[in-house]
């Protein structure tokens, strides 16, 4: 009932908005139905305010057609003698009150083609210096914020659950136009703020108004391997629950898409049956057996290696398969291996954090990834699985009753058939990573984008310009 209420709102702001545009085209000596006419009216507004017909197609380009159409709304305002600064934000925020005022005034007349020199010359105004300033940081701001929703955001690592493929201190660029830009599912926030405004500490959006997920075409599918940034699934659990969109960013490496099989035997993961690709600069600990000398520790730091000290001649060493191999070459190390839980070993924190399932970080699965519009047999050993998505991502009710008796939305149920696509999401960091092996599969509505490149790079030893990680900049993410 709340998004019936939410759609015919809109759509009575549609029909207020082009029942003004009948009016003022009239005005223009137009054919005011030419006004309900899709397309076909932009290209009337083109002629009413004189810009060139070929921005028809700039019109028809997302995004790119919100920052032309500011200017046009501003340009359609003008031609009827509108020239404030509140009449141009009226015409772009609130056409559907503005256009029929203006229609059904008898003192609003139509000026002439507004974008034009003719036009300037015969009707002058001039901006204050204010005013001036005004316009620019409304429009700097309309257009980043259009760029951040759409195309491109900047991203921040905050920890060291990717090393050593990104590095605390990168900053990247995210792009949204990959997956297809999300459509704001809560359109109504404070500019360049994610969830929460600086200094106050308070909600920097508005759960008035909220739209369902949808997306817009995309460049190419999710891929295994590809780095994703995506909204946190666990954040509904907590007492601090936000709308998915405004959740806190993770970024960690797609390792399954939906219809893979996972597993992880030894700390290898395997996609349907074979070997996963193992990132380059992956990490993982290491017990080290060294001849009883100590290590020098201003090289392991050099080396960007945490080391922990497990006994007199054992340590644990968090780094990459090729420093391993480096350090199995000095003089003072009897043995390297990677440091495994085996299978007898149970973590209860991890997906599906059930008793029944006998799993550890290193060792777990078979578990098969859901895709949109894949039917899974339900029963009490797979529920657990599956639960989560079914009720928590897509919105059903799930009851048991007695051992096997299983209810989604009240009614007996033996299957259930998918609405989305999910994924699979693990840090390269292995042992330092809060990911899927966790807190399950990521939905495909919590996708934000593909993780192209590194801008800079910033260390926190060193003096300033020694901070600046120069072979870093500019860094494809692979």
């Amino acid at each position: 009932m709340e998004n019936t209420g939410i759609w015919l709102l809109i759509v009575i702001l549609i029909i207020l908005t082009h029942v003004g545009m009948w009016k003022l085209f009239e005005k223009a000596n137009r054919k005011g139905w030419e006004a309900l006419v899709p397309i076909y009216n932009l290209v009337v507004m083109l002629k009413i305010t004189g810009r060139p017909l070929w921005w028809i197609v700039l019109l028809l380009i997302p995004v790119i057609n919100v920052i032309v159409w500011l200017g046009l709304a501003v340009d359609f305002a003008k031609s009827y003698g509108k020239t404030s600064f509140l009449s141009h934000v009226a015409a772009v925020v609130l056409p559907f009150i503005v256009f029929p005022l203006w229609g059904f005034d008898n003192n609003v007349v139509y000026l002439g083609q507004s974008a034009t020199d003719e036009f300037r010359k015969k009707h002058p105004y001039r901006k204050s210096a204010a005013r001036e300033w005004g316009d620019a940081i409304i429009f700097a701001v309309v257009a980043a914020t259009l760029i951040r929703s759409f195309l491109l955001e900047a991203y921040t690592i905050p920890t060291g659950s990717m090393e050593k493929s990104l590095l605390i201190g990168d900053f990247l660029f995210v792009s949204k136009v990959n997956y297809g830009a999300r459509v704001p599912m809560t359109p109504v926030a404070f500019p360049f703020a994610h969830h929460t405004m600086p200094i106050t500490g308070t909600k920097a959006y508005w759960e008035g108004l909220k739209i369902d997920y949808h997306r817009l075409p995309a460049l190419e599918e999710i891929e295994r391997n590809d780095v994703v940034v995506f909204n946190y699934p666990m954040e509904a659990d907590s007492p601090f629950y936000r709308p998915v969109d405004k959740r806190e960013n993770y970024i960690k490496r797609c390792i399954g898409i939906g219809g893979d099989t996972i597993r992880i035997i030894n700390a290898q993961v395997y996609v349907n049956g074979k070997k996963g690709i193992n990132p380059e600069f992956g990490q993982k600990y290491h017990l080290v057996v060294s001849d009883g000398t100590d290590f020098n520790p201003q090289r392991l730091m050099d080396m960007n290696i945490d080391a922990q000290r497990q006994s007199e001649v054992e340590y644990l060493f968090n780094m990459t398969e090729a420093q391993a191999a480096e350090i199995k070459g000095w003089a003072n190390v009897r043995d390297v291996r990677p440091y495994i839980q085996p299978t007898s070993v149970v973590d209860t924190d991890v997906f599906p954090k059930d008793p029944r399932f006998m799993w550890n970080i290193d060792n777990l699965g078979p578990i098969v990834i859901p895709k949109k519009g894949w039917t899974v047999k339900l029963d009490s050993t797979n529920i657990p699985i599956y639960r989560r998505a079914i009720e928590g991502y897509e919105g059903n009710k799930i009851e048991l009753r007695g051992a096997s008796d299983l209810l989604i939305n009240g009614q007996p149920a033996t299957s259930y058939t998918f609405k989305m696509d999910y994924y699979w999401m693990m840090g390269d960091n292995r042992d330092n990573s809060l990911d899927s092996r966790f807190w399950g599969f990521v939905p495909e509505d919590h996708i934000v984008g593909k993780a192209l490149f590194v801008w800079m790079s910033w260390s926190e030893r060193g003096s300033f310009l020694s901070k600046i990680r120069w072979n870093r900049l500019f860094m494809g993410i692979k």
